[in-house]
């Protein structure tokens, strides 16, 4: 990795009056400094590259409508909507950014230090997007600077931006000066911005706060046509990455889980923005520890492998997927036995996904079937009604049995209980139904057989005026379906 020798890397604090400050070198920088020469002569010579033929993002219009829904719910208030900033990863370098939801929600924009700004104006707002010009070359921060248009790419100008965004651009620098001024009920969505935060600090309330982060959740409950385009996008190339996964398993096995953490990466870099989470590849028994992103455990033929991952789009939509597959290709007895009851548990759970119906139908459906095979099992005593009341199923199906699911993976998270998990389903909703039963290793309670088996099954179900529509359909699940289909992907890949 090339470093930026002459300057520290700019920030939002110092990248304003960089023109004006003394070059500020590196500790351990090659060179002594800038040359008066140097300085003039890369201010110019260079072309113009000011794109003309721009046209709106695919998502334009909705993130218009929901401007303008959030416009009706606060009258009066000005509302402001950060994207965030640079989060240093060590010493010099960055994570890769990620804007927050709220922001992209709004905006579609994806870029760090960005504001969206609604002024009132009448009986609405008025929309001001607040960027990052291009990077300026009289100064020389544009080759000097480590956020440097030489080192990181370039930015759209504001013109381009408007073009792109549908909303009046202004210079995102001159922004906090102007919020110090404000009069008048101000919200904020806080925790992304600390510059833009410390310059309201004495006109908002942690109460009118919440309230405008609340209200942004359950604006997302309920998907649009985009939405739903792009979830589905997400969901095919996460079917596409397990069908890498399975090809690759021998490699896997003699080398370790990353193995597998690094195919499906690929696909989700080849094809979307990113994972969007981190990626479960539970293998053996690291399967029954829920959130294992370690994922640098062994391999091994006879053992089960529990992948749970998903594909996040260019516009932040991601999947959640998870199969349980034999790595050698075929359940075991006892492996079949234990999978066939998470499947119809699930079957259960998507049957009760319909609209009008409690948001906890699926929830309670799956958990019955679990624990009606507990009991058939006798790994915890009846009748079934008891063990549910006490909630005695949970030491094996440990988690609940879905989330709603879009920009964030556990989507709407604010959203109020009443109108969440309280709530009632409706049509454009998009959940994940993901029963699962977990045998902890060192699980004295039940038969040495079942101890350090994990199984879950989770797929995308959006709800329909109908009932609903399982996004990841194409994944097979029945138990001999998933082992008909790894052989003719594993024959695939071989012929």
């Amino acid at each position: 990795m090339t470093v930026a020798d002459e300057l520290e890397p700019a920030t939002p604090e110092n990248e304003a009056t960089e023109a004006e400050e003394p070059i500020k070198q590196r500790k351990n920088g090659l060179y002594p400094g800038v040359s008066d020469e140097l300085a003039e002569n890369m201010k110019s010579g260079w072309a113009d590259t000011e794109l003309h033929d721009l046209r709106p993002i695919a998502q334009a219009a909705e993130t218009a409508a929901r401007r303008a829904a959030l416009s009706a719910r606060f009258p009066g208030d000005r509302l402001v909507i950060p994207s965030g900033n640079l989060k240093t990863r060590s010493n010099d370098t960055e994570y890769p950014f990620r804007a927050s939801v709220e922001y992209a929600y709004l905006t579609g924009n994806q870029t760090e230090d960005g504001v969206l700004v609604l002024e009132p104006k009448g009986g609405g707002h008025e929309a001001t997007l607040y960027l990052l010009p291009r990077s300026d070359r009289e100064n020389g921060e544009f080759w000097l600077s480590g956020q440097g248009e030489l080192w990181v790419g370039r930015r759209h100008s504001l013109t381009e931006s408007e073009k792109l965004y549908g909303i009046p651009v202004s210079d995102v620098r001159e922004l906090a000066d102007s919020l110090r001024e404000a009069t008048g009920p101000v919200r904020v969505v806080r925790g992304h911005d600390a510059g833009i935060e410390a310059a309201l600090t004495d006109k908002v309330t942690a109460e009118r706060d919440e309230e405008l982060r609340v209200f942004l959740s359950e604006a997302r409950l309920v998907k649009d046509e985009f939405e739903i385009g792009e979830l589905q996008k997400a969901v095919d190339s996460t079917v596409r990455g397990f069908e890498d996964v399975v090809r690759v398993l021998d490699k896997a096995e003699a080398t370790s889980e990353r193995y597998i953490e690094g195919t499906f990466f690929l696909r989700a870099r080849v094809e979307g923005n990113d994972v969007g989470y981190g990626s479960i590849c539970a293998a053996g028994p690291h399967a029954t520890t829920l959130h294992w992103v370690r994922n640098d455990g062994p391999v091994r033929s006879g053992d089960l492998l529990l992948l749970d991952a998903g594909v996040e789009t260019h516009t932040y939509y991601t999947a959640d997927v998870t199969r349980t597959l034999p790595i050698n290709g075929r359940f075991s007895e006892i492996q079949r036995k234990i999978y066939d009851a998470v499947y119809d548990a699930q079957e259960a759970g998507i049957a009760a996904v319909q609209p009008g119906g409690k948001y906890r139908d699926f929830h309670d459906a799956a958990q019955r079937v679990l624990t009606e095979r507990l009991v058939e099992w006798g790994l915890v005593e009846g009748p079934v009604e008891r063990v549910l009341e006490l909630g005695l199923q949970r030491r094996w199906t440990l988690h609940g049995t879905g989330h709603m699911l879009g920009m964030d993976v556990h989507d709407c998270a604010a959203a109020r209980v009443e109108t969440y998990v309280d709530g009632t389903l409706e049509p454009g909703m998009v959940l994940t139904v993901e029963p699962g039963l977990y045998f902890q290793a060192d699980d004295l309670t039940v038969p040495e057989e079942y101890r350090g088996i994990g199984v879950r099954i989770e797929d995308d179900i959006l709800v329909t005026e109908n009932g609903n529509r399982n996004l990841s359909a194409a994944l097979p699940r029945r138990s001999d379906e998933v082992e008909l289909w790894m052989a003719s992907v594993k024959g695939a890949g071989q012929s």
